[in-house]
């Protein structure tokens, strides 16, 4: 058993200060210290996916992330660690909790643990290789974590890909909580913006790809990024306009909201613009109430809606019967602009939100461009062309 101060401090001493995750009773400890430390960021994510891909944003700008999670929750994050920290090779330390585990050290079967942990526990070491994440057990002695944490990032620097530490029960002592991760935010009514620019006529609707061209001459590209969703809305912005400060997310649904968080959070000199969808936005609604929470006035989300998964066939979503911009209000975004007349793009990038993020819903019509190229370069040379743009490099 180790303090949660001798790991910390250590991976501190490595450029480790942003963590992201979701609670295990057995991570109790260490995230008490965590959040008491304020010179360190703790970042409560919805789910275990959406805070790899929030460390994935703090990474790409600079700051090495570590991102905690209880092996049950493991299948959640399974999405963008294969779609996105892999084939965009972004490092992040993992660490994972063991439930379920029937060993004790001496490997004999005597531990018992929930029922619903049971699978999991078995496979939790081969998930994590299956998904070549490399990984080794959490350190339970104080000589041992120096060692563990230069392999983990000896390999991150090198492979640019997450490492993972498996965390058996009992590996950190108890630690108290004294302050709250949760950021304070005032109930000021300048801070609150809601506009509606819904037109008679649905045939009104414009393309996406006008709305992002529209997007594109609306943003700065010496202080501003781009960061659109995976399916036709990333190949779209790339006909509109390849550029340096432009990242086109080919997988891990749902997360570019949650990528741009992490980034603005950790470069808040930067403007961030997230371009979601509909499906996307649904499939982890849940970053909503994340980004109301932490996000700051420098990001932006706009939300494409054409009430179908366009890429796939056109089947419908369940969008048509969702309010979004009443569910960002009550998550706390600053600015919530809904309709289907594109003069909202414009209203968004001038209303000024305070100190919290932006958003709006807006209504487009479904198809896409013909011929609908896709990027001529690999997620990693355009990640790498985008961290360099940013002055990470």
């Amino acid at each position: 058993m180790i303090q949660a101060e001798e790991f910390v401090e250590a991976a501190r001493n490595l450029g480790f200060g942003w963590y992201t995750g979701v609670p295990c009773s057995f991570l109790t400890p260490f995230i008490n210290y965590v959040i008491n430390d304020v010179q360190l960021r703790y970042i409560s994510a919805a789910n275990e996916g959406d805070a790899v891909a929030i460390a994935a944003g703090a990474a790409i700008a600079g700051k090495p992330a570590v991102v905690m999670m209880q092996n049950s929750g493991l299948g959640n994050a399974v999405n963008p660690l294969t779609s996105l920290t892999y084939i965009f090779r972004i490092p992040l330390l993992l660490i994972c909790t063991l439930r379920g585990d029937v060993y004790d050290g001496l490997r004999q079967r005597n531990l018992q643990d929930e029922p619903q942990h049971e699978l999991m526990g078995q496979i939790t070491d081969k998930l994590l290789e299956t998904m070549s994440v490399p990984w080794e057990f959490f350190p339970t002695d104080a000589a041992e974590i120096e060692p563990v944490l230069k392999r983990a990032t000896a390999y991150m620097q090198q492979e640019r890909r997450p490492y993972a530490l498996i965390m058996r029960k009992g590996a950190i002592a108890p630690h108290a909580l004294t302050r709250s991760s949760i950021p304070e935010r005032e109930n000021s009514s300048s801070a609150h913006i809601q506009q509606s620019f819904f037109r008679e006529n649905k045939e009104q609707r414009i393309s996406r790809s006008k709305a992002l061209a529209r997007i594109v001459e609306l943003t700065e590209p010496e202080n501003t990024v781009v960061i659109a969703t995976t399916g036709y809305t990333g190949r779209e912005l790339f006909a509109s306009k390849d550029s340096a400060n432009h990242l086109y997310m080919v997988g891990s649904m749902g997360c570019a909201s949650s990528m741009a968080l992490g980034l603005s959070l950790a470069r808040p000199d930067l403007k961030v613009v997230v371009i979601d969808g509909d499906g996307a936005a649904l499939m982890r609604m849940g970053n909503f109430a994340t980004i109301g929470t932490y996000g700051g006035a420098n990001l932006t989300h706009i939300l494409l809606d054409n009430e179908v998964h366009d890429s796939t066939g056109a089947q419908a979503t369940v969008s048509a019967g969702i309010s979004f911009a009443k569910i960002a209000e009550a998550c706390g975004y600053g600015v919530r602009l809904t309709g289907d007349d594109p003069a909202l793009l414009d209203a968004l990038f001038t209303a000024d939100a305070n100190t919290r993020p932006k958003f709006a819903h807006l209504k487009i019509r479904p198809g896409t461009l013909e011929k609908l190229p896709r990027p001529n370069l690999t997620p990693e040379a355009v990640l790498q062309r985008f961290m360099k743009h940013i002055g990470n490099s």
